[in-house]
């Protein structure tokens, strides 16, 4: 619980982070800033998460459908990859 307690608060964080870069580029909508996408996988992380947990992630999950068009696509949810398959994936060391 520790663990998602945490992500949530991650997620707060890069929230008003994002929002703030927002205002300082002339007020633009956050769903017009290239950093949405970061923080919609975010947010689809923290479902998971979440669901994983038993906690109850309606209001996220709301949020995430909203937000889904900006989840980065994937053959496999990046937090069900094993640490060579997200390797490969991104071109790294073990690919």
């Amino acid at each position: 619980m520790d663990r998602y307690k945490n992500l949530l608060l991650l997620y707060e964080n890069i929230r008003t982070l994002m929002s703030a870069i927002c205002a300082g580029k002339g007020g633009i909508d956050i769903d017009n800033y290239s950093g949405k996408y970061f923080l919609a996988d975010v947010l689809e992380l923290l479902v998971a998460y979440g669901e994983k947990a038993g906690v109850d992630t309606t209001a996220l999950r709301a949020e995430l459908e909203k937000k889904k068009e900006f989840v980065t696509p994937t053959v496999k949810p990046i937090y069900e990859m094993s640490l060579a398959e997200f390797e490969k994936m991104i071109g790294g060391a073990g690919a």
